[in-house]
């Protein structure tokens, strides 16, 4: 398992559950530390968005998202999901409408 990046090996663990941010996160430049704050953010936007399929195409956009706010150094998974659904004008699942 040497050969394998650690974002693979990360995913393995992780199960597929994971993979569509694991496709976006292979394109990048990102560490061991960026990788488990994406990953961190993201399934909890998946949890916020009530997302539970996660072949589902919203969870790209979402992911999407996630790896776009990383890039620009933000670094707090709490930060990064919150700054990632409001990009995406989205709101938490089962709140109350305004």
């Amino acid at each position: 398992m040497a050969a394998c990046p650690f974002w693979k090996m990360l995913a393995y663990g992780l199960g597929v559950a994971a993979m569509t941010i694991y496709r976006l996160i292979a394109n990048g430049n990102f560490g061991p530390s960026e990788i488990k704050a994406m990953t961190a953010a993201y399934e909890a936007a998946l949890v916020d968005l009530g997302l539970v399929d996660r072949d589902d195409p919203i969870t790209g956009i979402v992911a999407t998202a996630i790896v776009s706010i990383t890039s620009m150094g933000v670094r707090d998974p709490a930060t990064i999901k919150d700054r990632a659904l409001n990009a995406l004008g989205a709101r938490r699942f089962g709140a109350d409408a305004a």
